[in-house]
């Protein structure tokens, strides 16, 4: 009896495993957290040249004039010589750089990483970079961590990475500097990494076959819902240390989940440690109210199937080792790249659309919801026809955008929902999909190759 039928017969979807999902999506919401947070905490509020005295704008001076220009092009960079105001740039005027420092709107933000260290015009790369080490971080922990998970096990490197994430995510509220604050940033992206990918591996381990699709899906749904979340809450906080501070400050709450969350059985069976593994079996079958009675014979027979089957090490090569391997693979990576380029393109460039930053993310935040939904349905008519679909559906709403002018900004951002909500469908169906079409013993492998390949991407 293989692993799979352990599940069936001590229930695949029990109350062992709906707490153990409990335990797995509440950090989703954090996650999302510090996936998003940089919309406003790194967002460029209008912003206006000081003069060489270092006057600063008069207390009635409407930021908008300054926007009109180009909030991030070059009318906000430039200084008008011997002409005062906003008017004298866009009247093609003389300009020079500025040397006084430079004065920022507060209708929207109270502070950012932005204004504090003025990362604007010259130095607006450095604001760019702060967002590409993140994503770096995000690569490297999924090149670490999905190797680490399959030595030291699920469980281990979720609460560590829990861990850092909380400390450093802290840390980087105080951060002194934006070289530190990048550095702990960098290091918050990679203990992301850790927790989403060994939380689903573990979620989908402990799962029956027949539940698999809609306990992939769950996970998604936390995520969302901190996707909405983040509005609400940097809506109320404007300022970005308070802010950074707030979602970093309840991981302390996940100390409790030593005590709480259990090892991935299929793990333990896979490296010969049988007795943890029949003692999480006999526990989940008693939650489940299906008790084992037969010293735990099935655990016994699976045991021996598992060892003959890891006496052979799995690498990376094996994705690429078999011609129907390399085609599917190179299938996937392809598709998930597709949907995170996509997914992360619109989630952290919500500012260029031009309506509020709050009520659109709230919106995109809000499709999430339906669009994880629609898959539970169309999952079981045919995988390869819904992936196909949403993608089309995303795909052509983003390149819609593109013929819209700036004036009719409800337009694009109405085609950019639909392109959200296309391209979330998707991107909820090839989590199930990659889990389901790789085997087990190389699944984490696919799991942490397509997302150091697509997260590394998602910002370059």
């Amino acid at each position: 009896m293989n692993f799979d039928g352990v599940l069936c017969f001590i229930g695949g979807f029990g109350k062992f495993q709906k707490i153990l999902f409990v335990w797995i999506c509440l950090p989703q919401i954090f996650l999302a957290f510090h996936m998003l947070v940089s919309v406003f905490t790194g967002a460029v509020p209008p912003h206006l040249c000081r003069s060489s005295g270092g006057a600063l704008a008069p207390a009635d001076f409407n930021f908008s004039h300054v926007a009109t220009v180009g909030v991030r092009h070059d009318g906000s960079c430039a200084v008008p010589l011997n002409h005062s105001g906003a008017a004298a740039l866009a009247d093609g005027h003389r300009t020079g750089t500025c040397q006084g420092g430079w004065e920022y709107s507060t209708e929207t933000f109270q502070s950012t990483t932005v204004t504090e260290w003025d990362l604007v015009c010259d130095s607006a790369s450095m604001n760019n970079m702060g967002s590409s080490v993140y994503m770096f971080g995000l690569l490297v922990g999924a090149v670490v961590y999905g190797s680490l998970a399959d030595k030291y096990g699920r469980r281990i490197i979720i609460l560590v990475n829990l861990a850092i994430q909380t400390v450093f995510g802290v840390g980087a509220a105080f951060a002194p500097n934006f070289y530190v604050y990048i550095a702990l940033r960098f290091v918050v992206g990679t203990s992301i990494s850790g927790v989403i990918m060994n939380a689903f591996v573990l979620g989908t381990e402990w799962t029956g076959p027949k539940q698999r699709m809609l306990a992939g899906i769950i996970t998604d749904y936390f995520f969302g819902f901190g996707y909405i979340l983040l509005a609400g809450v940097a809506y109320l906080i404007r300022d970005w240390r308070k802010l950074q501070l707030a979602i970093s400050a309840p991981g302390f709450l996940f100390i409790s989940y030593i005590w709480v969350l259990p090892e991935s059985a299929r793990w333990l069976m896979a490296n010969d440690r049988k007795e943890e593994a029949c003692e999480l079996i006999c526990t989940a079958a008693q939650m489940n109210g299906r008790p084992l009675t037969k010293d735990l014979e099935m655990c016994q027979v699976h045991n021996v199937e598992e060892k003959t089957v890891v006496k052979k090490k799995y690498s990376f090569i094996d994705l690429v080792r078999t011609p129907t391997m390399r085609k599917q693979s190179f299938i996937v990576f392809y598709i998930w790249f597709a949907n995170v380029l996509v997914y992360y393109g619109l989630s952290l460039n919500i500012s260029d659309f031009g309506m509020n930053i709050y009520l659109t993310q709230m919106i995109f935040g809000l499709v999430e919801m339906p669009a994880r939904t629609i898959t539970l349905f169309t999952l079981n008519r045919s995988r390869k026809l819904s992936q196909l679909a949403f993608m089309a559906v995303g795909g052509s709403a983003c390149l819609l955008t593109i013929f819209i002018p700036n004036e009719l900004s409800v337009v694009k951002t109405v085609l950019a929902m639909i392109g959200k909500f296309g391209i979330t469908a998707s991107l909820s169906i090839i989590y199930v999909y990659s889990a389901e079409v790789f085997p087990t013993v190389i699944r984490l492998h696919i799991q942490g190759l397509t997302r150091r390949l697509m997260w590394g991407k998602s910002h370059s």
